[in-house]
């Protein structure tokens, strides 16, 4: 293992902290993280759906009581992002095309993290109407990201958040609350899949032989939510993280 188990609940609180604070759950760099420790291959969707639970839970609390979710127009997403990320989560896999797909979905949500400013501005200066009002947008976006999320091991807003932007789905507020909503979700369902797949009796084998990972994010989310992204701009946030998730792609996909 790369990091110790200390270290890399240290690693999994810091995340937490930095994704709660904008709204995310931060599968994608958790997950970024165990490839890294060269962990299991099987385990690490386990791992890194169940952080994102325990971490977007509280978000998602918060979003509601500030009244940023709108159901009715969130639930077209939902409707079939939950049976894909579960049907997701159930493929089987070989470690190859299982860590391929990883190493590309890493390497996409980077570049996603990167461009999203400028496709805020974009997404600012364009009619997306046409795309927008279609019947099949929302819940054909949902079932693409859901699948690919219950795959690989991640929420899957990563994905949906700059696709909402660039499209004037909403204010970045409520995209936020939306995407967390997504994440957790998704995670659930996704999770779900997993076990089924692996057998619950593998999934609390990784629970309890990685539980400092589990207090780690814990704990880091409750602190992000309380920090609000004060300490450091969201920008910095995204930078920061795309760049540490890039790096595990292009590692994973040369190797």
């Amino acid at each position: 293992m790369v990091f110790g188990i200390t270290g890399l609940a240290i690693l999994f609180a810091l995340t937490a902290a930095l994704y709660a604070s904008v709204g995310f759950g931060g599968g994608s760099t958790y997950i970024a993280l165990l490839a890294l420790a060269d962990l299991d291959y099987r385990a690490l969707p386990v791992i890194a759906l169940l952080c994102n639970i325990i971490v977007v839970t509280g978000g998602t609390l918060r979003f509601q009581s500030r009244g940023l979710i709108d159901w009715p127009k969130i639930w077209p997403i939902l409707l079939l992002s939950v049976p894909a990320a579960w049907l997701g989560g159930r493929m089987l896999l070989e470690q190859d095309s299982f860590m391929l797909l990883l190493g590309l979905s890493l390497a996409a949500a980077g570049l996603l993290l990167i461009i999203e400013p400028f496709l805020k501005r974009a997404g600012a200066g364009s009619d997306s109407r046409r795309w927008t009002g279609h019947r099949l947008f929302a819940p054909g976006i949902g079932t693409g990201i859901g699948f690919l999320s219950g795959m690989v091991g991640i929420g899957g807003g990563i994905f949906l958040a700059p696709i909402l932007l660039l499209t004037r789905w909403a204010d970045s507020r409520r995209i936020a609350a939306t995407a967390s909503v997504f994440i957790l979700v998704n995670s659930i369902a996704g999770l779900g899949g997993q076990l089924m797949k692996s057998g619950f009796s593998s999934g609390a084998e990784a629970v309890i032989a990685y539980w400092p990972l589990f207090l780690g994010v814990l704990f880091g989310g409750q602190i992000g939510s309380l920090l609000a992204s004060k300490a450091l701009p969201e920008i910095w946030i995204r930078r920061l993280t795309a760049l540490l998730i890039l790096y595990v792609a292009v590692r994973i996909l040369w190797v």
